[in-house]
């Protein structure tokens, strides 16, 4: 079935695509198949086939906040980062595809003067994967910005969606929930000064160089923030700095990151998050809650 695809799309299609080369944390087996589509056009055209088809359909950006498990993904993956990356600035509002590198829209609204999206500067991943994850960082998050997202549904059909229909929360958003590819999204910003929005940038980024370990792969900050606590610091109190599992290791440098330092698999990766878990949850009696998404087959 997935051979059918061929005759009817353009674009790059793969099979049997290791998904180790789609991800920031360099894990994770093969998918079936693998689209970048040439369009939007093309995007809609391989979504209705795969439904035609039986063919479950996996919906991938940049790979930042994603663990693949070994076994890889049955079915179509279909990669947007490269396809839904423009952006268009419309006086205080910007309205851009949701492949787009959220560095890309951040630094884009810099240079239109436009001020509120300076947080989202140095998060990795696509516009897309920041609205289904209500991405945030130094105090802002997406839904601070967002006015309305375009969507594609399960049935193909598109679909506006306004911030109380995305029901955005910590880390959380209808986008999780249900079947919905995000096409496009506006966002409301502010007007202000290039040089302090540039500043600002430059500041939280220097930040980030200094306390997380962005020389070596990883899906960012794995866990969420339990209520009242900061997840870093119960698993640096809990003495599991260093802790390592195969190839995965808890960083030295931001206990709230794994990091791959060598041939790390998915197996390793979920079994050092399994003891981080539980040691915290002994020591001080929190459960800490996976913020990366794990998909594909053991």
């Amino acid at each position: 079935m997935l051979e059918q695809l061929q005759a009817y799309l353009t674009g790059d299609l793969r099979f049997n695509e290791p998904m180790s080369e789609h991800s920031s944390f360099r894990i994770g087996g093969v998918a079936d198949a693998l689209y970048v589509p040439s369009s939007v056009a093309e995007l809609k055209k391989a979504f209705a086939l795969a439904l035609l088809l039986g063919i479950p359909v996996t919906i991938l950006g940049q790979g930042s906040n994603l663990l693949v498990l070994d076994g890889g993904i049955r079915g179509l993956v279909i990669k947007l980062a490269s396809t839904l990356d423009w952006v268009e600035v419309r006086g205080t509002e910007v309205v851009a595809g949701c492949g787009v590198l959220l560095s890309t829209l951040a630094h884009q609204a810099a240079e239109a003067s436009l001020t509120g999206l300076e947080f989202a500067a140095g998060i990795p991943g696509t516009l897309g994967g920041a609205l289904t994850m209500n991405a945030g960082a130094y105090d802002g998050e997406m839904k601070d910005v967002v006015t309305s997202v375009l969507v594609l549904t399960a049935e193909g059909h598109e679909q506006l969606l306004t911030p109380d229909e995305l029901s955005f929360g910590y880390r959380q958003s209808l986008l999780q929930k249900k079947k919905l590819i995000a096409l496009e999204a506006t966002l409301a910003l502010k007007s202000g000064s290039r040089e302090q929005i540039y500043a600002k940038i430059e500041d939280l980024n220097r930040r980030r160089r200094e306390k997380q370990p962005l020389t070596l792969p990883s899906a960012g900050s794995v866990f969420k923030r339990p209520p009242g606590h900061f997840a870093g610091t119960l698993i640096e109190q809990a003495g599991l700095k260093g802790h390592r599992i195969g190839g995965a290791e808890v960083s030295t440098l931001h206990a709230g990151f794994i990091v791959n330092v060598g041939q790390a698999t998915a197996k390793d990766v979920r079994a050092l998050i399994c003891h981080i878990q539980a040691v915290v949850k002994d020591k001080f009696n929190v459960w800490l809650e996976p913020e990366i998404r794990i998909i594909g087959e053991e």
